[in-house]
This record gives C-alpha cells, sequence and structure tokens, in this order.
C-alpha cells in the first residue's frame, strides 16, 4: 500500500510539474498586460508586475485607427458561430448517410472525404482565392463561412465512428415503429450524437476564433478585421510596436475560448472517444 501511494503521488507531482510548465507562458502573457510597456521586456524573467498598470487595457480597448477592438470581437464571434452552425449541421447529415444509408461507391467517397484532411492548406490556397474572386466574395465573410456547410471532414469521420457505435437495433425498433430515415435520425440518432455533436462546436468555435490566413487573404478594409489580424496590427515593424496592448487585448480574446472550454469540457472526452451507448 505504502508503495502504491508513493508511485500515486510521484504520478500526481510529475503532472503537477507538467502542468505548471505548460501554463507558465499564460501565466506571464497575463501578468505582462499589467506591466508598464516600458517595463515589459525589461523584467521579461520576473512574472508579477513591479507596477500594476491597467493603462494597457484601455489603450488596446480603443483599437486601431479609430475602430474599437469591441467590433474585432464581434466580427470574429459573427464568422465563428455562423461557421459552425454550418459545419455542425452538415457534418451531421453527412455523417448519418455514411453511416448508416448503404448507397453504391460509399467507400470510395468516403477515402476522399478523408483524403481531403491530408492536404495542405497551402496547395488549396490559391484555387479558392481565384475561384471566391471570381464569385465577388472578396472582403465578406463568406469564403470564410459559407464552405462550412458543405461538411468539414474531421468532423464527419469523428461522427461516423460515433454513429456506428449505436447499435443497429434502435433503428429497426424505429422502423417497426412506422419511423422513416429522417424519423430514425431525428428521433435516434440525433438525440445519441449530443457529445458528438458537441465536440465538433467546441471545435469549429476554436479554429474559427483563432484563424488568421483566411481573414488575412479575403479582408482588406480594417471594420471587417477579426481579432486575429487586430492583434497583428498592435505590432509595427517600421516603427515602435504596442507589446502592452497587444498583450492585453490577447488576454480579452481568451476569454470566450476559456468560457466555452470550461462550459463543455465534459463533451470533449466523450464526444472524441466515440463509445456510443454505454452500459
Amino acid at each position: 500500500m505504502k508503495g502504491r501511494k508513493l508511485k500515486n503521488l510521484t504520478i500526481d507531482l510529475g503532472i503537477l510539474i507538467f502542468a505548471v510548465i505548460m501554463l507558465y507562458p499564460v501565466l506571464w502573457l497575463v501578468f505582462s498586460s499589467f506591466k508598464e510597456r516600458t517595463d515589459i521586456f525589461k523584467t521579461a524573467t520576473e512574472l508579477f508586475p513591479r507596477n500594476w498598470t491597467f493603462q494597457n487595457y484601455i489603450d488596446g480597448i480603443k483599437g486601431i485607427g479609430g475602430i474599437p477592438f469591441w467590433q474585432f470581437i464581434f466580427n470574429s464571434l459573427k464568422i465563428a458561430v455562423i461557421a459552425t452552425i454550418g459545419a455542425v449541421i452538415s457534418s451531421t447529415f453527412i455523417s448519418y448517410g455514411f453511416a448508416r444509408i448503404h448507397f453504391k461507391g460509399k467507400g470510395f467517397w468516403f477515402a476522399c472525404m478523408l483524403v481531403t484532411m491530408m492536404l495542405p492548406t497551402e496547395i488549396i490556397m490559391v484555387p479558392q482565392y481565384l475561384w471566391f474572386s471570381k464569385l465577388n466574395w472578396i472582403n465578406t465573410i463568406r469564403p470564410m463561412t459559407i464552405p462550412s456547410y458543405f461538411g468539414q471532414a474531421f468532423f464527419i469521420f469523428m461522427m461516423v465512428q460515433f454513429i456506428q457505435g449505436i447499435p443497429v437495433e434502435l433503428d429497426e425498433a424505429a422502423k417497426m415503429d412506422g419511423s422513416g430515415r429522417l424519423g430514425i435520425f431525428f428521433r435516434v440518432i440525433l438525440p445519441l450524437l449530443k457529445p458528438s455533436i458537441a465536440t465538433s462546436a467546441i471545435f469549429s468555435f476554436y479554429w474559427k476564433w483563432e484563424e488568421l490566413i483566411g481573414p488575412t487573404l479575403y479582408l482588406t478594409k480594417p471594420e471587417k478585421y477579426t481579432v486575429s489580424i487586430a492583434l497583428k496590427q498592435f505590432l509595427d515593424s517600421s516603427s515602435s510596436s504596442n507589446w502592452g496592448a497587444m498583450f492585453a487585448m490577447s488576454c480579452v480574446s481568451l476569454l470566450p475560448v476559456i468560457i466555452i472550454f470550461f462550459i463543455f469540457q465534459k463533451y470533449i472526452v466523450e464526444g472524441i472517444s466515440t463509445t456510443g451507448l454505454k452500459g
């Protein structure tokens, strides 16, 4: 018993040390946002500020070019929410088709869908830009939202594995009650798919919130910039950079994702595990 307790204590201590190492950069960012601009890098080895100040937050909230930072947050939220809704709804229907409906060439199309997960973004970046340019979608949120309504390969794959873990007998029981394809989907599959749907929604929101390449390519007007672009604007290679304001607004931009994570964290493990029904 003593050996087991010592082993568990050692493991817990190791996990604690690893957690501190992983969280230290975030803690340094938070505390640096309360440092005076001249002290941020002078006291980089010190975690806590010598003189606490909220001026960085005041300067950061004022925004860039007369546009308040709240506008950038709203722009990011709009893109993330619209894209997440589309990705979750479309991926749910597509995954049900792959998991439960038998059709010619299903294996081939499923393999093609998986191949898209392996394509680097750089390969499709130029063709996508040319296509969206012909559609006059440049400087709009459409290139970052509408493609999400045609399914996301990772979410489809995850949901297919989850649905395959649901006993087919439940579908047959629903058929005996007179349910068709849609009836089975809405009455049987969808309620059991909630953990996977929640996980997909969380990941989709995270990815769209932190995306930089897409907004940089397609948004040219400052009033339509997202948080990721706005944070980059605080750094100017030709003049002095406002690191304090950037650190402060970086902390503010972390709040939505942190809140969502703590509210829905139980769904992440449950959704990825793809265990289907339990017990």
